[in-house]
């Protein structure tokens, strides 16, 4: 067993656990600006546009997913369904937190109810707020389907192969609904075409970031964790992934790209290629880091990351009641990140606490 849990230990990957760990900062600070700032300050100051490269990042988080996924302990495929399931459950509990408790209590600001121009019953509003699709729906609709990738398909080329087929079908897909509303909200899910109405990452094309990153992590099982090998061939097949991306996407840019969060087969393969660069970046960055400050912040912020990522959303939600909703300026949006920053840790310290874990009163002895 000691060894079995060295051999595991052995084979986790610091790139990854900086890159997940960073994408909660970094979320806070996406949804803090796009929640707060003026939509001049969004739209056309420096801050604005930084968040918008920021938002590019997701693809990143998924290819990690994959990697993580195929590397777990966790291999079952009733694990993976199971957490799939949990996601749904926590995506709709975070929705109906984010939303419906600010409007009961009456401290969502007018300029944000009067945004959606409501004309329907208002038992409808409240089904369309708790069912908007965001982060977590993909990735638990995604594990109810790579939970079956993993248990009945061996062959890493096969693995690839899904995910570009994936890729390749989302532009077909898109768009498929019925007049049956429970199945009309799952296509949804799954091949949306109607941004942004429901939903913001459909699973067609965004499970083909977590499939290419599944491959690369069967690629690391089957060389004994060799980091090397690993991310010598992520940089490459990133190279080929942007040759053979570029011409689709600037060439036939309605097919393929048409709009960041609706790619077609050539924007998820040009981005593909852009998110292995990066991470084969991140992994030369911190290649030989030491176990400083920084790391046990990041590595913490990994192993929390879906709690904190639901802390970080409810809080910037809530806050609208106090901070207002886009009508600050940069100043002001830049206070209230840092502000959300510690609320969001404070209130996971306090999780830990009340869960009997020390995870989080040990990373502030050692920082201090």
């Amino acid at each position: 067993m000691a060894f079995k849990r060295m051999e595991h230990r052995d084979k986790r990957i610091l790139a990854l656990d900086v890159i997940k760990g960073m994408s909660v900062i970094g979320m806070v600070i996406i949804h803090t600006l796009l929640t707060y700032a003026d939509v001049s300050v969004q739209s056309g100051s420096i801050a604005g546009k930084f968040v918008v490269f920021l938002g590019r990042g997701t693809s990143v988080f998924l290819v990690c997913m994959g990697i993580t996924f195929m590397t777990s302990r966790h291999q079952s495929l009733i694990s993976a369904l199971k957490r799939g399931c949990l996601l749904l459950g926590i995506a709709l509990l975070m929705n109906f937190m984010k939303f419906i408790i600010p409007i009961w209590f009456h401290f969502a600001p007018d300029n944000f109810i009067q945004r959606y121009g409501w004309d329907a019953p208002i038992r409808m509003q409240y089904i369309y707020l708790v069912l908007l699709g965001d982060i977590l729906q993909l990735a638990g609709m995604s594990l109810l389907v790579i939970g079956f990738i993993r248990k009945f398909v061996k062959n890493k080329y096969a693995i690839l192969f899904i995910g570009l087929s994936v890729a390749a079908l989302s532009r077909e897909l898109s768009g498929i609904n019925t007049n049956i509303p429970v199945l009309n909200y799952v296509l949804d899910m799954l091949f949306s075409n109607d941004f942004p109405a429901f939903v913001y990452f459909p699973v067609f094309p965004w499970m083909s970031f977590i499939i290419f990153g599944m491959y690369f992590g069967k690629w690391y099982m089957e060389a004994n964790g060799d980091k090397k090998s690993l991310f010598k061939h992520i940089l490459l097949v990133g190279v080929l992934f942007i040759a053979i991306g570029t011409p689709l996407v600037f060439l036939y840019e309605e097919y393929n790209y048409n709009d960041f969060y609706h790619m077609g087969p050539g924007g998820v393969i040009y981005f593909g290629g852009w998110t292995l660069v990066f991470l084969w970046v991140i992994h030369k960055l911190f290649l030989k880091s030491e176990n400083n400050v920084f790391i046990r912040i990041v590595q913490y912020c990994s192993r929390n990351l879906t709690s904190m990522y639901v802390i970080q959303w409810v809080l910037i939600s809530w806050g609208k009641g106090i901070f207002g909703y886009r009508q600050n300026q940069t100043s002001t949006v830049f206070l209230l990140i840092i502000f959300f920053i510690i609320l969001t840790f404070l209130v996971q310290f306090l999780i830990d606490f009340l869960r009997g874990e020390k995870r989080g009163l040990q990373m502030i002895k050692r920082t201090i």
